[in-house]
């Protein structure tokens, strides 16, 4: 199974938690076309555009001015271990031995606005830009017509090495639109996670992102291949419901 997570808006680059093995981004040539653009615009702009405050606008300007194609681990960390926030609290990647991110490499993605998609131990400076953010290029007025099928080619060629159909989806809505489900490969399982809430269960954002996390974390502890297989997740209380679950949308409910 292949499977793909959201990146975090949250970045650390602080913590002492580093690895030697790293390698680079696949798609550096067009992440430098979106360099291009960037950096031609006023923290103002970018501001209005991102809709954040003037000190991340500011902040995320002098980002792109110091972005660079290349990178090393002096000002670059392994994307795994980069991001933060909710799905990377569940994915704990900082605890994974080494063998853990080996398969990793292999059968994880993370979908991200500026470097389309990345391996866990791919180097990536510190950035922010939103796959949904309406920045015009030459190649159309967002980001979804920047990348056009090439995050959907990039997955196709991976689960092509690995021999997998599978394709399972852990990211969120926004990411996921990167992704042309009619040319990917592969069957599409998206997980649900549901939380107990004012008498019913529903989906609470920053719990599901979280168990999100989770699952893909224990689908590489386990080294799970088969989709068959995820109705066994259990972690932190959660357990498949059959009655909720559609074929290829497994649900996981949590009563407290």
């Amino acid at each position: 199974m292949l499977i793909v997570l959201s990146p975090a808006k949250t970045l650390d680059y602080e913590s002492k938690h580093r690895i030697r093995k790293f390698t680079e981004p696949d798609f550096l040539d067009h992440s430098q076309a979106l360099i291009d653009v960037l950096r031609r615009q006023s923290s103002s702009k970018l501001q209005t555009l991102m809709n954040i405050s003037p000190a991340l606008a500011e902040l995320n300007q002098k980002r792109y001015q110091l972005w660079q194609p290349k990178s090393d681990q002096i000002d670059a960390k392994q994307a795994v271990l980069a991001f933060k926030g909710d799905v990377y609290t569940g994915l704990e990647a900082e605890n994974m031995n080494s063998s853990d991110l080996a398969w990793a490499q292999d059968h994880l993605r993370i979908l991200s606005g500026l470097y389309g998609v990345l391996r866990p131990l791919d180097l990536m400076r510190p950035y922010r830009l939103e796959m949904g953010t309406r920045l015009k290029t030459r190649r159309g007025k967002n980001l979804y017509d920047f990348w056009d099928k090439r995050i959907t080619d990039a997955l196709n060629k991976q689960l092509t090495t690995i021999s997998s159909k599978t394709l399972v989806n852990l990211a969120s809505n926004e990411y996921f639109k990167a992704v042309k489900p009619k040319s990917l490969h592969a069957d599409i399982v998206s997980p649900a996670f549901r939380d107990w809430n004012n008498g019913e269960y529903r989906m609470i954002g920053f719990l599901a992102k979280k168990a999100r996390g989770r699952m893909a974390a224990w689908i590489i502890k386990n080294r799970v291949k088969r989709p068959e297989k995820l109705i066994d997740f259990n972690l932190d209380g959660y357990y498949f419901d059959e009655d909720s679950s559609g074929e290829h949308k497994p649900v996981f409910l949590r009563d407290s």
